[in-house]
Formats: structure tokens, C-alpha cells, sequence
């Protein structure tokens, strides 16, 4: 049976067909009419999906265009706060926990949560390449 809720019906919906419906014509037009059922609701969520990407797309050239440091600024700030953390957690902290056995001293130098950080980065730093095309494509002057 069918995991998704669309299908599993389907898959029932062709069963009962089979078992209620004694006439070959008749069972083949139900058929059809099933089929057509599911391909209008796959359709209709392709369209939904490309509505949605659409109006992405609409904010992005917004996002691009805009001077204001709140609008355009807020992505470059979370990816230099998350740049800082890895700094901490891969430079300063090793390096400052061992000049600190140099001395004899212990320090608690504070470990930043890396299984909240990475995946925060890796997918800004994934969308970054795109990003950086879409200001490059809707730039001011560029804007078609």
C-alpha cells in the first residue's frame, strides 16, 4: 500500500472499481475518470508549487534592490556571527586552551553549540551562490 494519503486513495478508489463495477466499459471509464482525478491534483500542485517559486522569486528582487541595511543586511550579518562561532570553536578556543597549558592555568573557555551552528551555515553558505546571482541579475540597473 501507497505511504501518501493521495495515493493510497487511488490505490483503494481502483480496488473498489475492480470489485463493484461488473461491465469492462464501464470499468475502464471509471478507471480513466480516477486517473484523471489524480493527474488534475498533481497538476494543481504544480502550479501551487510554481506560484509559490514565483513569488520567491518576486521577494528576492525585492530583497536585491533594496538600500536598507535591515532588508539587505540581515543575511550577511547571520552568516558573519555564524563565521565568528566557527572561528571561536576551531581557532581561538584551541589556541588559547593551549597557551593556557603552557602556563599551567585552566580555563573554561565557552564551546559554542556546533549541531545548531553548522546546519544554519552550510545552508546559507549552499544558497549563497545563488544569492549572489540574484543580486548580480536584479541588480538596480539590471532589472528587466
Amino acid at each position: 500500500m501507497a505511504i501518501d494519503p493521495v495515493t493510497a486513495a487511488l490505490d483503494i478508489g481502483g480496488q473498489l472499481i475492480e470489485r463493484l463495477i461488473p461491465d469492462p466499459q464501464a470499468k475502464a471509464a471509471a478507471a480513466q475518470s480516477l486517473l484523471q482525478m489524480k493527474a488534475n491534483g498533481e497538476l494543481a500542485e504544480l502550479t501551487a508549487l510554481s506560484d509559490l517559486a514565483k513569488a520567491q522569486i518576486e521577494v528576492n528582487r525585492a530583497e536585491a534592490t533594496s538600500s536598507s541595511l535591515f532588508v539587505a543586511g540581515g543575511r550577511p550579518f547571520v552568516i558573519w556571527v555564524c563565521g565568528a562561532a566557527i572561528a571561536n570553536d576551531f581557532i581561538l578556543r584551541p589556541f588559547a586552551i593551549f597557551i593556557a597549558s603552557l602556563y599551567r592555568l585552566t580555563t573554561q573557555w565557552p564551546q559554542l553549540d556546533m549541531q545548531s551552528l553548522m546546519p544554519l551555515m552550510l545552508g546559507l553558505l549552499g544558497l549563497g551562490a545563488m544569492r549572489s546571482y540574484d543580486k548580480s541579475q536584479f541588480a538596480p540597473g539590471k532589472l528587466t
